[in-house]
């Protein structure tokens, strides 16, 4: 999309992480996945973490063409790009023996006992294994963790796999350097275009009717929200068949994150970490685990785990004012309270807050909390899922959205299937578009 030439400019293209302690004894992990450690860390564990982040770089490296293709059919004479899928069994034979091995052993594990078999150290466990469940709805002690981890540490940020970067003007920046190039390249958009239901008629898709009446007629509608919404409220249950139905009520989508906005009168202090890095507040593996245990039963976590950004760190506001964008999780996706339930966790943030970098409450001039439910309601993504869509084993690969529909054709003629809740899941990837347009260029 040539975005450099439509405006992105980064103004961090490989964001250093510190994994803050209370104490002010931090963590800082350099480059990208850490590949330097300095501070609270042994001579030990920076070897140990050297091997496995290597390790597990070469995993997802091998594994990360398949984010980049249709999902396999697991049936015959299907048509799968067979060439493409032997191409990654033979990268994975190159490794070695033990290494493929060890590959098959990960694969399906649990982030924490992966961890806690190699490392010792608390911020480090801590630190990696709210990486590995960012976004999800599983702790680390749940099964099948490793698996997402890898799929997130393909991606890259300017070529660096693994790296993490930050647009100059934030991540908005991006969406519009994406739309410049989009209109250059002849595409019309509109916003504020609320499509309120896709048009069938003669049991194909002719088009979409807008929340004022509007109707726009098109051969092929291509849908980049959330497939259980497209499913069931765009198209609607009385052009699909029952089982597709029920299936499409019972996709997973248990969103376990909730969004921060804080605005501050002055630059807190966290205990003397560099506001330019990302931020983690995550003691441990077992304090993540902690933060997910009661979210399951709706209730909010005393201790949630941060991921903490100040953007005015970066670029200073016209103000003097600085900005906290923080990532809460775990957050409870449905509570009995939802009004309680906000409170609760706004209040849980700012004492987790208050802990890192005394006297922040005190700076404090507005703040905003999204919980999921919050998200769901204002973007639409079922049980505010930023993946529109559980990113669990079960729904992955042939499974995602749902089996019969992971190659990006919808049940209905002229309907493709193009979001996050499609294969490979979300990111800020671009991977799940990229795929269907492949899909309906070969159709």
């Amino acid at each position: 999309m040539n975005l450099a030439g439509h405006g992105l400019v980064w103004a961090e293209p490989n964001l250093a992480t510190t994994a803050l302690s209370s104490d002010g004894n931090h963590l800082r992990l350099e480059g990208p996945v850490g590949a330097a450690l300095s501070g609270a860390v042994t001579d030990q564990d920076r070897a140990a973490w050297a091997t496995l982040r290597a390790r597990l770089l070469r995993f997802a490296a091998v594994l990360s063409p398949l984010n980049h293709m249709s999902p396999p059919r697991i049936a015959k004479a299907v048509g799968n790009p067979l060439l493409k899928l032997a191409m990654i069994g033979l990268r994975a034979r190159l490794m070695g023996a033990r290494e493929f091995r060890e590959l098959g052993r990960i694969l399906l594990t649990n982030v924490h006992d992966l961890l806690d078999d190699e490392l010792t150290s608390p911020l480090l466990k801590g630190a990696l294994a709210f990486e590995a469940t960012l976004g999800g709805w599983l702790g680390p002690r749940s099964p099948n963790t490793v698996l997402p981890w890898l799929v997130r540490l393909s991606g890259q940020t300017a070529g660096v796999q693994g790296a993490l970067g930050l647009p100059k003007g934030g991540m908005a920046a991006l969406g519009a350097a994406m739309a410049a190039s989009a209109t250059a390249a002849g595409v019309t958009l509109r916003c504020n275009a609320r499509v309120a239901r896709i048009i069938v008629d003669g049991e194909r898709v002719q088009g979409v009717t807008l929340t004022d009446g509007e109707e726009i007629r098109a051969p092929r509608v291509v849908s980049a929200i959330a497939p259980k919404t497209t499913l069931l409220s765009l198209v609607g249950a009385r052009h699909l068949d029952a089982g597709l139905v029920t299936r499409a009520r019972h996709l997973k989508a248990r969103g376990g994150a909730a969004k921060l906005h804080l605005t501050l009168r002055a630059a807190p202090d966290f205990r003397g970490a560099k506001l330019t890095d990302r931020l983690l507040i995550a003691g441990s593996e077992h304090d993540v685990e902690r933060s997910y245990n009661p979210v399951k039963y709706g209730l909010v976590p005393d201790r949630p785990g941060l991921e903490i950004m100040i953007p005015t760190a970066h670029e200073p506001s016209p103000d003097g004012t600085h900005h906290l964008s923080a990532i809460a999780q775990f957050a409870p996706h449905a509570p009995t309270d939802r009004d309680a339930a906000r409170a609760d966790m706004l209040a849980a943030c700012m004492a987790q807050l208050e802990a890192h970098a005394p006297g922040i409450g005190a700076l404090v001039e507005s703040a905003e909390l999204l919980m999921p439910y919050d998200i769901e309601a204002r973007y639409g993504l079922p049980g505010g899922q930023w993946h529109g869509g559980e990113l669990s084993v079960e729904q992955m690969l042939f499974l995602r959205p749902l089996p019969g529909l992971a190659q990006y054709k919808g049940p209905i003629p002229g309907l493709w299937l193009a979001s996050a809740g499609c294969h490979p899941g979300g990111g800020v990837s671009g991977s799940a578009g990229w795929n269907a347009a492949i899909a309906m260029e070969a159709e």
